[in-house]
Formats: C-alpha cells, sequence, structure tokens
C-alpha cells in the first residue's frame, strides 16, 4: 500500500511539473508538451523490445491497455535505463523540438526509403518535452517533427537515415546524436532537408562525426508551404571539416543558395557523383579537377559565365550537364574529357564549340539547342555514334553586329499611351512615339523618333474576303485582316505591329504582309498583349503575334506547321525537327556545290480519323513530312531521312510487306509508292530511307493494296473541316437573322450562348469544307433578303470559311412580294468558287451552286400584323435615298448598316446633322434597346434626307468617315457602285448604254468615289 502511494506521488508531481512546462510552451509559441512517461512509451516501441529481452524477457507481454500503474513505471524506467546504456553522455538540460508543420512525405531519389508502406502509426504529433526526474535520464523523441503517420523505423533503418520527408526534420539529427551517437556513427545513407535554417545548422555540426557516410543529400525543394509552393533551400556554405567524410560517393546540394563552391569537396577522394544544380554559382575553382573519381557532375540552372582549364582533369568523368546556365565559350581542355558520354550545354549563350571536342571518342550524346551557334565544329561529324540535338540554334546564319552604343541625348523615357475606341479609327502620333491600344486587343508601338512631324494614321478590320488572305498549304488564319494607313508614309524607325489572334497548339504564328501587289511572311514574335488590354474586361490578355515594319499595309497572322531550316553548304549538315526531335535529316559532304536553304516541316496526324477514313482498323502512319529547298535542284549524295515509325509499331514487331513509303506532289495532288526504289530500313524505333530530291513523304502501315489511291484519298479528307450551319432568330424581332459556320466540336458551346437572346431550329447535319473555301446562303420559300449587298451574288449571301474565325453573317430577311402571312420559309448553303488546289477529280464534282447543296434549315416569319411593330415609325413609305443614276440606298440597305452601328451612334448622329435635342429623345425613348435606338436615328435622317436627290450620299458617306467608321463608309460605296452598274446594265439591255455612257461620263457627281 505505502508502496502504491509512493507511485502516485511521482505520478502527481511529474504530471504537475508538466503542466508548468505547458504554460511555458503555449506563452512562447511552442505549442504543447508531452509528458515525460509518455514520451518514453511512444518512443522507438522495438527499442523497448530489445531492452525487455536483455533485462528479463518480460515487457514485451506487459506495454498493453491493461496492465497500468507499476507495470507503466516499470516500462518507463526501462526505457529510461536503455537509453542510459546506448548514450555516451546524459544532457542535463530538456530537449526541446519544435512543432512540426505541414509535413510532406514524398521520396523523389533512388535510395531513400518508402515511408507510405511501413506499419500504423504510433507515435503522436502532439510536440514532446523532456524533464529531469529521478528514475531516468532525458531522452530524445520524435514527436515532433515526425508526423503522426511515420515511424521511427521508418527513417531510421540499420544504416540509413531519412529526415527530408517533413518539415524540420535536421533538427532531429542533432537530437540523435546526443542520445544515440554509437547508432548515428554507422550511418551510411543520410538525407537532409535544409528549409530549415536553425535545424540545418545544427545538422551540419553532426556531419562531420559521420564518417561512415557513402551518401548525402542535403536538398531543398523537398516540401510545401501551405500555398502549395516548394519551398527553397538555405544552405549557403558547407563547413570546413566535412573532409572527414573521406567514405563519401554521392553527394546532392541541389535547390540551394550556394553562391560559391565548397572547396571542401577537392579534398573527398571518393566522391564520385556531385550534383549541384539549381544553386548560384557563378564560377569554379581551379582546384576542381582534383576530384579524381567523379564521373557526374549537374551544375544545371546556376549562374555561370565560364568554367576552368582544370575541368579537363576529370579523367573519369562520364555525365555532364551545364545546361541553363550563361557560358559563352567552353574551354580548349574539354577535349580531354576521355570518359565523357554525355554533354549537356542547353540553354547558354554559346557561340561556337572548340575543335578539341574531336577527341570525346566515348561521346554518345551531345545536347546543344538554345544557345547561338551559327557552325557546328566539322570533327564532331566523325564521331559515329553520336546524336547530337541542334534545335533552337541559328546554324548557316551570318553572325550578328555588335550593337551600336546608345546615344547619350537618346536616354530612357516612358512612352505615351493611347486607348482607341471602336468609333475612333485615327489617331496622331508625334517624334516623342507612342503606344496604341487597338479595340480588340491590337497593338502598335511608336518607338521615339520614328516620325519628325505630327502625323495623323488610321487603322481598319477588314473582313476576311479572299483578296486580303493568302493561305498556303496547311495554313490557318487566325485573325481579320488588318489595314494601316497611310500606305505610302515612310517610318525611321521600325513600328511594331502586333495582330491578335486565337490559339494554335503545337503549330507556330506567323505575320503576313499584302503590300497591294504580293504576299510575303514577316518575322514574328508571339507573347501576351497588356494586362490591363484584353478583349473582356478582367480577362486573360490577348495573344499577339508581332512583327516590326517601316510602312504600312494590309498585316494578318496565321498559323503554320513549324517550320526549321538551315543553310546547306559543300560540307554537310544536321537538321533536326524542334517540334519531333525523331525527325532527322542527315546531309553528307559534298551533296551540293552551293549554298541552299534547306526547310522542314512535320505534321501530325490522327492515326484515329486515318483508320476511320481508310476504312482499315489496323492501319497507322507516321508525321508528314514536308521538305523543301530554295534552290530547287537534286542532291548529288543522297539525302538520309529518319523517321519515327507509325504509332504502336517497332522493329521487332513491324511487317514489312505492310510498310509503305508515299511520295506526294503538292502541285500535282498525288501519291506515290516508293517503298521499292527509297532502299527503307528499320531500326527498333525508327524508319530510314535516302533520297535525292525533296517533296513531302509519308510512312503508312496498312494491309490495304493500291495503298496510293487510298493515301490520296485520306489525305483530301484530313484536309476538310466538318462543319455544321446555325440559324438563329432574335426574339425581340424575328425578322433579324443570325447566320454562322463553326467545326462541330464548337457547336455545343455557342449555341448555348446564344440561347439568351436568340431563337431557331436545331444545327445542321455534319458537312465538309475546306480552310479558305467559299460557301453561299440562300433564302427560299417565301422569304427575301437586299440583294443590294457588296457579299450578296445572285440573290446569295456569300461566306468564306476559315476555321479559327467567326464565319457570321447578321441580316434582315422579310417576306418576298405578295406574302401577307405567316411565312414558313427555309435557309439553303452551297458550296461556292471552286478552291484553285483541289485535284481534277474533286473540283470536277463541285461545279456550279445548286448541284453542291451542303444544308437546308427552316426559319420562319409571323405575319406582319400579328406582332407589334418593331417601331411604330415602320409605317412610313420605303424609303429610296440618292438617285438610280448615282446610286442609291434601300430601306433594307440601311437596316443592314444599322446591324454594324453600335455605340458610336451618337457620333454618326451629331455628324449627320441631328440636334442634340433629336438625339436626347430617341436615347430617352429607347434607352433599353440599343438596336432601336440606331434604326430610329438612321431613319429619322432618311425620312429628312427624301428627295435631296444626289446629294445625299456623299453626305451620309462623309459622316461615317468623319465618325471613324471608314469600314461603313466603304461598304456604302460599294452598295452604291453596284446599284449604279445595275442601273448601267439595265439602260444597255433596253438600248440606251449611249445615254447611260453621257451619264456616266458627266462630273456633275462628284460624291461617286471610285
Amino acid at each position: 500500500m505505502k508502496k502504491r502511494e509512493e507511485t502516485d506521488q511521482r505520478r502527481d508531481d511529474r504530471q504537475a511539473c508538466d503542466e508548468r512546462m505547458e504554460t511555458v510552451w503555449r506563452e512562447e509559441g511552442r505549442g504543447s508538451a508531452l509528458p515525460c512517461d509518455q514520451m518514453g512509451i511512444k518512443f522507438a516501441p522495438q527499442l523497448l523490445k530489445k531492452n525487455s529481452n536483455e533485462e528479463d524477457g518480460t515487457l514485451e507481454n506487459k506495454h498493453t491497455e491493461e496492465k497500468v500503474g507499476n507495470k507503466t513505471e516499470r516500462i518507463y524506467e526501462d526505457s529510461m535505463r536503455f537509453s542510459l546504456r546506448e548514450s555516451d553522455q546524459q544532457p542535463e538540460a530538456p530537449v526541446i523540438i519544435p512543432p512540426a508543420i505541414s509535413p510532406s512525405l514524398s521520396l523523389t531519389d533512388t535510395w531513400a526509403p518508402s515511408v507510405s508502406n511501413r506499419s500504423p502509426p504510433s507515435i503522436s504529433a502532439t510536440p514532446s518535452f523532456s524533464s529531469p526526474s529521478p528514475y531516468s535520464s532525458p531522452v530524445p523523441s520524435l514527436t515532433p517533427p515526425l508526423p503522426p503517420s511515420v515511424e521511427l523505423s521508418a527513417v531510421l533503418n540499420d544504416t540509413r537515415l531519412t529526415l527530408d520527408v517533413y518539415k524540420g526534420g535536421a533538427a532531429v539529427l542533432q537530437v540523435l546524436w546526443r542520445s544515440l551517437p554509437g547508432h548515428l556513427r554507422g550511418v551510411q545513407y543520410l538525407r537532409l532537408g535544409s528549409e530549415d535554417k536553425a535545424g540545418l545548422d545544427g545538422a551540419l555540426e553532426v556531419l562531420p562525426h559521420l564518417t561512415q557516410l557513402r551518401s548525402l543529400a542535403i536538398r531543398g525543394h523537398r516540401l510545401c508551404d501551405t500555398q502549395g509552393s516548394l519551398l527553397p533551400g538555405l544552405l549557403t556554405a558547407l563547413p570546413s571539416s566535412l573532409t572527414s567524410l573521406s567514405l563519401l560517393k554521392h553527394l546532392d546540394l541541389s535547390f540551394n543558395a550556394l553562391s560559391s563552391f565548397p572547396l571542401c569537396l577537392v579534398s573527398l577522394p571518393h566522391l564520385s557523383s556531385l550534383l549541384l544544380s539549381h544553386n548560384q554559382l557563378t564560377t569554379l575553382p581551379p582546384d576542381i579537377g582534383q576530384l579524381s573519381s567523379l564521373s557526374y557532375l549537374t551544375l544545371l540552372g546556376n549562374q555561370l559565365v565560364s568554367v576552368p582549364q582544370s575541368l579537363g582533369q576529370l579523367k573519369t568523368l562520364q555525365n555532364l550537364d551545364l545546361s541553363y546556365n550563361f557560358l559563352q565559350s567552353l574551354p580548349e581542355e574539354i577535349g580531354a574529357l576521355e570518359a565523357l558520354v554525355k554533354l549537356q550545354l542547353s540553354h547558354n549563350n554559346l557561340k561556337r564549340l572548340p575543335e578539341t571536342m574531336g577527341s570525346l571518342l566515348s561521346l554518345r550524346e551531345l545536347v546543344i539547342h538554345s544557345n547561338d551557334l551559327r557552325v557546328i565544329p566539322q570533327c564532331l561529324t566523325f564521331l559515329p555514334l553520336l546524336e547530337m540535338d541542334v534545335r533552337n540554334n541559328p546554324i548557316g546564319s551570318p553572325p550578328t553586329p555588335p550593337p551600336l552604343p546608345p546615344a547619350a541625348e537618346c536616354a530612357e523615357t516612358s512612352i505615351p499611351e493611347l486607348h482607341l475606341g471602336f468609333d475612333q479609327h485615327s489617331f496622331c502620333v508625334s517624334s516623342a512615339g507612342c503606344h496604341v491600344f487597338l479595340p480588340g486587343a491590337g497593338e502598335l508601338l511608336f518607338p521615339p523618333g520614328c516620325l519628325v512631324k505630327n502625323t495623323r494614321l488610321k487603322w481598319a478590320e477588314k473582313l476576311p474576303d479572299r483578296k486580303w488572305v493568302w493561305l498556303e498549304e496547311h495554313d490557318f488564319l487566325l485573325s481579320r485582316p488588318l489595314e494601316l494607313l497611310p500606305h505610302g508614309v515612310t517610318f525611321l524607325k521600325p513600328v511594331e505591329v502586333c495582330v491578335p489572334y486565337h490559339g494554335a497548339r503545337r503549330r507556330e504564328v506567323v505575320v503576313r504582309r499584302f503590300d497591294g501587289q504580293s504576299w510575303s511572311t514577316l518575322p514574328t514574335l508571339t507573347r501576351r498583349g497588356s494586362q490591363n488590354h484584353s478583349r473582356h474586361p478582367g480577362g486573360r490578355p490577348a495573344r499577339l503575334a508581332c512583327c516590326s515594319v517601316t510602312h504600312f499595309s494590309w498585316f494578318v497572322a496565321v498559323s503554320r506547321p513549324v517550320r526549321d531550316s538551315c543553310s546547306l553548304t559543300p560540307q554537310g549538315a544536321l537538321l533536326v525537327s524542334s517540334s519531333d526531335p525523331g525527325v532527322k535529316l542527315h546531309f553528307p559532304s559534298d551533296s551540293t556545290l552551293q549554298t541552299r536553304v534547306i526547310t522542314l516541316q512535320v505534321l501530325q496526324v490522327s492515326v484515329a480519323e486515318v483508320q476511320e477514313l481508310s476504312a482499315d482498323r489496323e492501319a497507322c502512319v507516321s508525321p508528314l513530312l514536308c521538305l523543301s529547298q530554295n534552290p530547287s535542284m537534286d542532291f548529288l549524295q543522297p539525302v538520309k531521312v529518319q523517321i519515327p515509325l507509325p504509332s504502336g509499331l517497332t522493329g521487332h514487331t513491324v511487317d514489312m510487306a505492310c510498310l509503305h513509303l508515299l511520295h506526294g506532289d503538292p502541285s500535282a495532288h498525288t501519291w506515290t509508292d516508293i517503298t521499292s526504289q527509297a532502299s527503307l530500313c528499320v531500326t527498333h524505333l525508327y524508319a530510314i530511307f535516302y533520297i535525292t530530291h525533296f517533296s513531302w513523304y509519308w510512312l503508312w502501315y496498312t494491309t490495304q493494296r493500291c495503298v496510293s489511291g487510298v493515301v490520296r484519298r485520306v489525305y483530301q479528307r484530313l484536309k476538310q473541316f466538318r462543319v455544321q450551319f446555325l440559324v438563329q432568330q432574335r426574339k425581340t424581332d424575328p425578322k433579324q437573322v443570325l447566320l454562322q459556320c463553326l467545326p462541330a466540336n464548337k457547336v455545343d458551346g455557342r449555341v448555348a450562348s446564344l440561347s439568351v437572346q436568340y431563337d431557331g431550329p436545331q444545327p445542321s447535319d455534319l458537312c465538309d469544307l475546306l480552310e479558305g473555301e467559299q460557301f453561299f446562303a440562300g433564302f427560299e420559300r417565301g422569304l427575301d433578303v437586299n440583294a443590294d449587298r457588296p457579299d450578296c451574288v445572285e440573290g446569295r449571301l456569300c461566306f468564306v470559311f476559315y476555321s479559327r474565325l467567326k464565319n457570321l453573317k447578321e441580316v434582315y430577311v422579310c417576306p418576298s412580294q405578295g406574302q401577307d402571312g405567316p411565312v414558313r420559309g427555309q435557309v439553303s448553303f452551297y458550296r461556292g468558287e471552286v478552291p484553285n488546289d483541289l485535284p481534277v477529280e474533286v473540283s470536277r464534282k463541285r461545279k456550279g451552286n445548286d448541284s453542291q447543296w451542303l444544308a437546308t434549315l427552316p426559319l420562319r416569319l409571323p405575319a406582319l400584323n400579328s406582332e407589334k411593330p418593331h417601331m411604330e415609325d415602320y409605317q412610313y413609305p420605303p424609303l429610296n435615298l440618292g438617285d438610280p443614276e448615282s446610286g442609291y440606298l434601300t430601306e433594307a440597305n440601311l437596316l443592314a448598316i444599322s446591324l454594324q452601328i453600335g455605340q458610336d451612334w451618337r457620333t454618326i448622329g451629331i455628324n449627320l446633322g441631328i440636334s442634340y435635342q433629336e438625339l436626347d429623345r430617341i436615347q430617352y425613348k429607347y434607352r433599353d434597346n440599343l438596336g432601336s435606338l440606331v434604326l430610329d436615328m438612321l431613319f429619322h435622317w432618311a425620312r429628312g434626307q427624301q428627295g435631296a436627290g444626289p446629294g445625299v450620299m456623299p453626305k451620309l458617306i462623309e459622316a461615317m468617315e468623319e465618325s471613324g467608321r471608314r469600314d461603313l463608309a466603304e461598304e456604302i460605296q460599294d452598295i452604291v457602285s453596284l446599284g449604279r452598274r445595275k442601273y448601267s446594265e439595265s439602260l444597255r439591255r433596253v438600248g440606251l448604254d449611249e445615254e447611260a455612257s453621257s451619264a456616266q461620263g458627266e462630273g456633275t457627281h462628284p460624291h461617286v468615289q471610285q
């Protein structure tokens, strides 16, 4: 009984001590404390088991939930005694371990033990605290930093110690060293995180004592913060005492803040792998050559400008990575690395490679892409097993002259900005320059000094008519043509023109310019626009295709397959595709006598589409190669072409009888099987063949016969787009009809967005159209549309299909003459003019409008008296402005023009001479309906001009130009010209051509501008 009371007294004393320390911890913000007896129970059950076997063999059955009281005291005291036997010294001060925060258990290196497969947790996440006890000495408790899902055995396993799987793990190393130094001296593999500065400093004090270490990792970027961002490493230096780690072979110090190479490393004789990537190293010491055992060295992602000559003394080095630095040259001694197998130098500023690299006979892989190399040393071509990656280098280009020093008077000044509205189509630029932001996210950057005096410039966005667009094979139009005026102005400095475009995945975006006679492709850079200038308020900045020009013209953005080019000299060359590195062209020496420009394009093709179109479920294809050169002539030596095998095939599984190499002629639109003529052979992953002239090449794997015919049909179908047509009527005014043609994958989203304001039939069935193909929409069965439109041909609206644009028109329709009741009409779509690049057998099927019907959709109009008029002013007689001889506008013309007027209606009204009071009345009357407001303004002016004669048209055109709507002025001009031409033709038909000629020859109509 007395012994029981003593036990209870000791437990009460410990509880009171723990409560006092709990208060201290909370005041200092350290968390909570764990009673010492719990610490002993929770610490290392496997150690308790070992201790119990050594003592009396009775403890392993006592540590249960039913055994309490004296048995709990016995377990606690036994664990303390085991700790004393293992320790060399007993610390008198309490051991405090900071709490863990946001533990992460991800392991990325090869030798680190896995923690996720361990047994269920048996340690608490509550911070622990050790206090002096009359019965035991302090023992380390790993709770924290160990999280509740990790046992001690998971991080301390034989000779491996892993402390980088949770935050603050480095602090545990010092705690374990104080308590278990004998066990730590045998550790050979150690991993530490470097995101905790205090714990890292303590760990660096312990490291020199761990002389058995073979592998050491002190890395950053092992854990994430509460926002999901990787925590940086805080290691800035290593202690010189680390030279005691004479057995160290592997050292990883990646993702830290080292600004200088730790000199203690050169004294490690057995170091074979050194990882210093993603630090802040600017130089390497000359003593680095003393690392005689080094075989793997990575310095990726530092700030190195050069490397020392002593690097050539690393005779055992096999893998060297110097990527993502600022290297401008390499020492000649690099050729002495006789064991080097892989050398990575990408993303530097290298301008040349030393000729001594030809001595690297063991080199198998050389990665030098994304540098400034214009010539590849000839010596590298004599290394037969070497594979090189030379992408993104200006190979063959002339050297860039050094930049001129900046003039003293040209100090950097901020360029003024000018944001234009939709109704502002002209602006002034002075000699100070200007950054102009166009509506729709386009930008114009005028540098200071590009103009001598103030100059008024204009801009206009054209409809994507084919006269403003030029597309090559496999090109897509990404923007509407942008016209910049005046065309004759010349700038003293290049002006940056940025055309907004829609996304083009895995394709190259270029700007093309039309100078009025021919098209040219300009050097183009792509970037995001200004954050404060996007298509939609608060939206993501638009994509911009930017080019530099010295005079204004027409500009469009076009996407095309990525184009790689090089200059071929008599010495030979190697061209690797940047979009598919598996595609390579090897040009041997003496393959040409004069320098040629070689161009390579790789077009990826969907295997699923090929299988569907060819009706062969086993068919598969390689990428399509489009090869060209300037000048075009045969090569003197066969050119070796390497291309990946079709998807799913290897050199061991391919049946050579089913593998076909097709040669395509882009001008004749033919495909020829040249398998037997090209000496086709295969490796494990690639097909290799030799050619002497350039064209298109395509590798097919199919069981079908007559492969050429199948490939020709499949290729033509692949060029076409699966589209659907939409016909929608505005709910508030059914006579306003929206027509649109869209690729099938965009239809559902478009219908959903239109459903708020529009209603109409379901989209049409699927049809096929080519990029840039013309089609027409005809209103039939009692429906009529204004035919006096420039885009109206024989009563049908003309469209040109571009897959990346909207292909949309909105028109007013009316019942045909004599139709008084409701009309159940329809809209039919027909193919138009035959594209010039179609094969004969395809174009033969596309002659005539009616014979090329695509789709028909119903369209209903209610009776005129069955709905409330859109505007009561429609009760007036029909309007006809102008006169037939000089041209006129009908009421339908005005309706079509009104659809293109938006928020600039008031400016147009003022320039038309409408009073402010009348404009205010119109605005108040239709304040909730912009469409009705525009119509009332336009028709109010038109009714006042009836009977005014030929002077009406110039006034309307001038008002549009003064309002900045040059596009509408040109459209009105086209309508007037069309009316005059029809009037002249009607006079000619009735034999009055002389009067028509005299009427046209008179100079009494200065308002008609041709």
